[in-house]
């Protein structure tokens, strides 16, 4: 079927229309999550002597354990933890763990279930939730035992 340059135009303006609304509908979820994200000072109130549990994708994506003085320990394995750190980068929540240079940032925000967080590497829709909090430590070893 031959299509007239007039109805290729209206179908050309009709996809274009499409491709606007869904830009605009991702533009004012990512503004909306930007109106809650959470500061430092929320953060830290939020999550000090807790430890939660993410998932990503409804897989478990790890374990991390909310010392005070913004000290970290994260559990990403049954048997392998991370000590760390964290700070603010303007509105993000950046990690730095002993054994890796590379900051790890995420801009946090409060839902119903609890924390959500993406990653500045990552795109909408591979968000962490928050599935599972306690006031019990993780179980890790010590560093360095044995060295």
């Amino acid at each position: 079927m031959r299509l007239s340059p007039r109805r290729r135009r209206h179908i050309g303006s009709l996809a274009a229309l499409a491709l606007s609304a869904a830009a605009f509908a991702a533009l004012s979820a990512l503004s909306a999550r930007a109106e809650t994200t959470l500061t430092a000072e929320e953060f830290d109130a939020y999550v000090t002597g807790k430890t939660l549990t993410y998932t990503q994708y409804g897989e478990v994506f790890g374990i991390e354990e909310y010392l005070p003085g913004r000290k970290v320990r994260w559990k990403a394995t049954f048997d392998t933890c991370q000590y760390g750190s964290w700070f603010a980068r303007e509105d993000l929540i950046c990690f730095v763990y002993e054994y890796s240079s590379t900051e790890h940032c995420w801009q946090f925000w409060r839902s119903d279930s609890g924390l959500s967080a993406l990653s500045v590497n990552d795109a909408p829709g591979s968000e962490l939730s928050e599935v599972a909090q306690t006031a019990d430590g993780l179980d890790c070893p010590a560093p360095d035992v044995g060295v």
